[in-house]
């Protein structure tokens, strides 16, 4: 087993490797149909598998045809991948979408929705207004 230190090492070096790929390397066209960046990279502790984590800009159609282009390539990236970093032996590679930054948006929506809808808190109304409030502004 590697130390934590390695894992974390070796899955920033394949991070790295794959968006240079994605870039350069990979010339299947259902990858290029949605703009795709590489968000994570989980190895194994034995460093034999790697689970790497995608975010995909596009439609729903432009993601499913990104995935299965990714699917598709995966022995091209493995192969890459033993060419440019120097491990005993080359990681099982998993191309996985990660959704997370599509829900920090539609959490961010909903936030801010919710602060347009509220009135502010410091303005009073016409009908919270007493005769005080008026006894005071004509001093």
């Amino acid at each position: 087993m590697a130390t934590n230190r390695r894992v974390s090492r070796v899955a920033e070096l394949i991070k790295r490797e794959v968006s240079q790929m994605l870039l350069n390397g990979i010339k299947d066209d259902r990858v290029g149909t949605g703009m795709v960046s590489v968000t994570d990279v989980d190895v194994s502790g034995d460093l034999q598998h790697a689970k790497i984590y995608v975010s995909i800009y596009g439609t729903d159609e432009a993601k499913v045809e990104t995935m299965a282009g990714l699917k598709s390539a995966t022995g091209y990236v493995r192969s890459e991948l033993g060419a440019r970093v120097r491990l005993r032996r080359t990681p099982e590679v998993i191309f996985l979408e990660d959704r997370s930054i599509e829900r920090g948006n539609k959490v961010l929506a909903l936030l801010s929705q919710l602060n347009h809808d509220r009135p502010p808190e410091n303005l009073l109304t016409v009908e919270d207004r007493t005769d005080e409030d008026d006894e005071s502004f004509s001093e």
